[in-house]
């Protein structure tokens, strides 16, 4: 195995490792740390050496055995671990068996766990990103438009909120998922959102798309009557059915409306369509299956021919009143756009105000978008530059530089 094989079974391996180390030691940051220091070591010791048949194992027993370590250091092991017993089987046992069945997967578990009533709401979402997905505390706080030091400040508030309450390491009973489960569905969306911003793949939430979309699924088999779970699975299924479609063969992002529809997977389409009606037939419409339902009319241009932008703005408009936000007032600027013009899209977008949006790269893109259609080339090249210098993925980079060089010949 290559070493980046090795780092990507590595990477597939954290979330069980994390939750199984987790259930054990009831502690998140020994949990991390413990498998940060076993994949630290693996990456050294099989650098030029045949990797374990079982990746996930062996960073397991090895975490396990330095927090141990650690624990003796610190003289807390009669403490935190008194009454552990070592694991009937062996320690190469599956870290499957450390958990019970109710939730069949072990990053749905621990998300679950970490959507614990007793943390602060706006701390879940960021707590499971950073734990169970791995995602780093700075494209956290970028995704919640906070600095970073207050993020990290959040989330230690957070890890340490587990540990005072005593928060179980465990599965809750089905009859306390209801109150969890707008933070797990907020978790996945988030998470989702971050792997879709990196069009091609190339960043450390590169594996998060297909198992958002693999989560997803398994909820709504779970929840089959939750209709917001349903849309929220539609959503996955239609952004992801166009993830062959998004970037040119340069590794460029394509936005959505220049896509060769053509090259969009009809199966997740249409899978998407079949869990929406389910959806619609329960009623309670809510936030996730009016944007569920903003992707489907998007993707009805494969089979019309043509965007129904007038349909896509009222939508927004419903969104809007739902669930207001930087990110739904900016789709609703580019579909205003499209039905009224780029003045009026314009205006709706500088209406947000950059104050609250100053490091908000899609503002800053959206607005040199529109610049661009009302004739200020030199705006719309202002942004794009400022845009560049907020971290784009490396799709969107190339994106944003062709616009630029585009807005400044």
């Amino acid at each position: 195995m290559s070493s980046g094989g090795l780092g990507a079974a590595i990477i597939a391996a954290r979330p069980a490792v994390v939750a199984a180390l987790a259930a054990r030691f009831r502690d998140l940051d020994l949990a991390e740390d413990g498998f940060a220091d076993a994949a630290e070591l693996a990456m050294r010791q099989f650098a030029d050496a045949p990797p374990p048949a079982n990746v996930g194992g062996w960073l397991h027993v090895v975490g396990r055995r330095r927090i141990i370590d650690r624990l003796r250091r610190e003289a807390r092991l009669a403490e935190l671990i008194a009454g552990q017993p070592e694991a009937a089987g062996g320690e190469d046992m599956d870290i499957v068996q450390l958990f019970d069945e109710q939730i069949p997967d072990e990053r749905l578990r621990l998300i679950f766990i970490c959507c614990h009533p007793a943390i602060a709401p706006e701390a879940r979402a960021a707590l499971t990103l950073r734990v169970v997905c791995g995602v780093p505390t700075e494209r956290i706080a970028a995704a919640f438009l906070l600095a970073t030091p207050a993020m990290a400040q959040r989330l230690t508030r957070a890890k340490a909120k587990i540990r005072e309450a005593g928060v179980p390491f465990e599965t809750p009973p089905p009859h306390l998922w209801a109150e969890r489960l707008h933070s797990v569905l907020a978790t996945l969306e988030i998470g989702y959102a971050l792997a879709f911003q990196d069009a091609a793949g190339s960043e450390p939430t590169a594996d998060l798309g297909p198992e958002v979309l693999r989560l997803t699924d398994m909820l709504a088999d779970l929840l089959p009557d939750d209709p917001e779970v349903l849309g929220l699975a539609a959503l996955v299924q239609l952004a992801e059915a166009r993830r062959g479609a998004r970037v040119d063969g340069a590794g460029r992002m394509i936005p959505l409306s220049e896509q060769n529809c053509g090259l969009w997977n009809d199966g997740l389409i249409a899978s998407a369509a079949r869990l929406m009606r389910r959806a619609a037939a329960i009623g309670r419409s809510g936030p996730y299956q009016l944007m569920a339902a903003i992707h489907l009319t998007h993707a009805r241009r494969k089979s019309e021919g043509q965007t129904d932008w007038a349909a896509i703005l009222k939508l927004y408009d419903l969104l809007s009143l739902l669930r207001p936000g930087p990110v739904t007032a900016i789709n609703r600027a580019i579909a205003l756009s499209k039905v009224e013009g780029a003045e009026a899209g314009l205006a709706a977008l500088e209406a947000l105000g950059s104050d609250k949006l100053a490091s908000y790269r899609p503002w800053y893109a959206a607005r040199g978008h529109l610049l661009a259609q009302t004739g200020d080339p030199e705006g719309a090249a202002a942004a794009y530059r400022t845009a560049l210098t907020l971290n784009p993925a490396r799709a969107e980079r190339l994106f944003l530089e062709r616009k630029l060089r585009e807005t400044s010949a």
